[in-house]
């Protein structure tokens, strides 16, 4: 069974990965189980570009913990994938606002609540037809075995509403307030079930799924 790292101290996109990688034979492992707290400088100028940043950071950082065991089977960490990405909200009335500076668009790292005020002062006035927006996501899935590269992107389209319909879901801001026509309802309304099958993190996996499965 291939273990993969998932390269991400989110809690919420954790749980995400799970529902999503559920069936698979894969063995999942957090950055938590390795001992890992530390976070890569994200100075890239796209989603892409910071993907691979992370991906090849936390590579190196494992490089550093083997060939420790890992586990009462004492297995290396020599054999393990690296998944990592970086995702955020592209509002169309904002030209693409705020991008891969969506934990920072208010020019610092804010709150969920934060992020909720700006986008609705942002759009205050802004008629619904014109409040289309997208969530974009860039995985880089890093081999360590043979340096393998691939990057996979996933997009989920929706409409930002006036005022939050679902109670915030920590480090998910956004999502109580971007309606998704196919379900009816928020992302944050959603149950993970229902995430999980049309979301932009499974439209990227099924692009990079068959080499997690090689």
């Amino acid at each position: 069974m291939k273990r993969i790292v998932i390269a991400t101290h989110n809690p919420g996109k954790i749980i995400e990965y799970k529902e999503i990688l559920s069936g698979y034979p894969l063995e999942l492992l957090l950055l938590n189980d390795l001992g890992i707290a530390d976070d890569p400088i994200e100075d890239g100028k796209t989603f892409e570009e910071n993907a691979i940043k992370k991906a090849d950071f936390y590579s190196g950082l494992v490089d550093m913990l083997a060939p420790r065991p890992l586990g009462p089977r004492s297995r290396s960490l020599c054999d393990l994938g690296i998944l990592a990405e970086d995702s955020g909200l592209e509002i169309d009335y904002l030209n693409g606002e705020p991008g891969i500076h969506s934990r920072r668009w208010p020019g610092y790292k804010a709150t969920d609540q934060e992020l909720i005020d700006t986008a609705l002062n942002k759009l205050k006035g802004v008629p619904y037809e014109k409040r289309g927006a997208q969530f974009r996501v860039v995985m880089a899935y890093r081999e360590k075995l043979d340096g393998k590269l691939i990057i996979g992107e996933g997009i989920q389209r929706g409409i930002i509403l006036e005022k939050p319909a679902a109670k915030i879901i920590p480090g998910f801001p956004f999502r109580s307030l971007f309606y998704v026509s196919e379900l009816g309802k928020t992302l944050g309304e959603a149950t993970m079930q229902e995430e999980a099958k049309i979301a932009h993190r499974i439209i990227a996996i099924r692009n990079i799924l068959p080499h997690l499965l090689a």
